[in-house]
């Protein structure tokens, strides 16, 4: 294969757009079985996600008279576009596949950052009162857990561990180079930084796929989806394979940064798959047993007490523990 055909593969099939999409229906089905076992539920089963897309993909599109159609109708294509890349190069670390993939942790919370701005720019283009609120929920969402989101998972590129009888930092923004590291000197999560980085981004993660308690910006009980409420169709479609994108990039984003995500054994691929589901069977956890809290709750509660903790994990990883 010639690269440019390798990168079609790398950016569309594996670790791209169809494999992320894929696992993340795989996922969010796992995530709606856990959620009807904590509620004594049969639940759905496994093809359900994969029909209801299918569905909206055969739906009408209909754009509301007061929109603009150009960026109502854009907008979730750039969601999924940035989401199915970050998708790649998290995915691509943390399998240790062979090749250097471009970009590093930053690139990546760049490309994280997208879908939801996609979600606010798409809420306040349809031009509906209740798209405006969910649109400005989200923006204060993406203030309040942007800033401990990075502060975590930069406690992977900054720890300093103790190799061959001699200290050593990670040293390197690389996705690969975090996991190369942390196979020769050991899981960050080994350590109280790591941990308290892990928990930090954990939470971070449930307001980023917008899982209760910070379901704010869609609480359908109050603003009947919030910025997704004139979408329709395909175009609803796409921000739900979206939100299943993430739902497979944030775990394998977590894993290969904090826990050792490179897997270039059959044994090593096992188990990044039990940290994944791990991972995700915990933020199902978490949003089962938890009640929504209001957007300046949220607020206060990321900038508060979760940001401090994040700046603490890096304080701990720079003094080796």
């Amino acid at each position: 294969m010639d690269g440019f055909g390798e990168w079609i593969w790398f950016l569309l099939v594996f670790p791209g757009a169809a494999f992320a999409a894929g696992l993340g229906l795989v996922l969010s089905w796992a995530d709606r079985k856990v959620s009807a076992m904590v509620q004594w539920r049969r639940g759905p089963p496994p093809s359900q996600p994969f029909l209801d897309v299918a569905k909206l993909l055969g739906k009408e599109v209909v754009v509301p008279a007061t929109s603009w159609p150009a960026g109502f109708l854009a907008f979730p294509f750039a969601a999924f576009a940035a989401a199915s890349l970050a998708a790649a190069l998290s995915w691509h670390a943390a399998l240790g596949l062979p090749g250097r993939a471009p970009g590093d942790l930053v690139v990546v919370l760049y490309l994280l950052a997208v879908p939801p701005l996609a979600a606010i720019l798409g809420g306040a283009a349809s031009g509906n009162p209740l798209g405006a609120v969910g649109a400005s929920r989200h923006m204060v969402l993406v203030l309040g857990y942007e800033l401990p989101l990075a502060a975590a998972l930069l406690v992977g590129a900054f720890q300093v561990r103790t190799v061959g009888g001699g200290e050593a930092a990670a040293g390197t923004l690389s996705l690969e180079g975090i996991a190369r590291f942390q196979a020769l000197a050991g899981d960050a999560v080994g350590r109280p930084s790591g941990i308290l980085a892990l928990l930090v981004a954990l939470l971070c993660c449930q307001a980023k796929l917008g899982l209760v308690p910070f379901d704010q910006a869609e609480a359908d009980t109050e603003i009947a989806e919030g910025a997704f409420i004139e979408y329709s169709g395909p175009p609803l479609a796409i921000f739900r394979l979206t939100q299943a994108v993430l739902l497979a990039a944030m775990p394998a984003l977590l894993v290969a940064v904090l826990w050792n995500g490179s897997a270039g054994t059959p044994g090593g691929r096992a188990a990044l798959a039990g940290k994944v589901l791990l991972v995700v069977v915990l933020l199902v956890l978490v949003k089962n047993t938890n009640p929504r809290v209001r957007i300046d709750q949220a607020l206060r509660f990321f900038w508060g007490p979760v940001t401090a903790a994040a700046a603490l994990a890096l304080l701990l990883a720079r003094m080796g523990w």
